[in-house]
């Protein structure tokens, strides 16, 4: 049984200019289940970089959270446009599983055609490397170093406002209240 006040931490990226901004906010919220907010986090990574992995597991780690944290949310495999994180050295570095939220079935090949287009060809074996994309109720999530029942539990627990986790709705709400001074439209 997953405790109702599971520390998580959720992550999301804030809104970017991808024509001026070099390297944009990446907000971590830290939770105790689906209601209480223990901590922010933050760093920044380059626009379309490949520093994201390493940014993460940087930030997780320092943070003074990191032995009470039990999972890591990520709102998509990539931030600040397509720097990918490499999720199975995330969650190896940090010692935590990985839950990629993913709002609506992704196109795959679409997503590749435009790494070959854009050429970031080498970031199709990361994505690939996260695993298959799998439907909980109505998200899709890639797992990482948790089986799919566990997730499931943690969803339950930590889905409490929306269909995606308290963690990353409210990292979403923070990365563009910063960038924004307030927050815009639904997280």
């Amino acid at each position: 049984m997953v405790k109702k006040e599971i520390r998580v931490v959720g992550i999301d990226d804030s809104p970017f200019n991808k024509f001026k901004d070099k390297n944009i906010l990446v907000v971590g919220v830290v939770m105790r289940g689906g209601s209480w907010v223990d901590g922010i986090l933050s760093t920044k990574v380059g626009v379309d970089g490949d520093d994201a992995t390493k940014k993460l597991i940087g930030m997780i780690n320092k943070c003074k959270f990191k032995p009470q944290l039990q999972c890591i949310f990520l709102d998509g495999i990539a931030v600040a446009g397509f720097n990918v994180v490499d999720v199975q050295e995330l969650s190896k570095k940090t010692k935590l599983p990985v839950i990629i939220i993913i709002r609506k079935w992704p196109n795959i090949e679409n997503i590749k055609k435009t790494l070959v287009k854009i050429n970031k060809k080498q970031k199709i074996k990361l994505i690939e490397k996260a695993g298959n994309v799998i439907q909980i109720d109505d998200i899709f999530v890639q797992l990482t170093g948790i089986d799919l029942e566990e997730a499931r539990k943690i969803l339950k627990v930590v889905c409490t406002r929306s269909l995606i986790p308290e963690p990353i709705r409210l990292a979403h709400l923070i990365a563009q209240g910063v960038v924004f001074g307030e927050s815009k439209g639904r997280a």
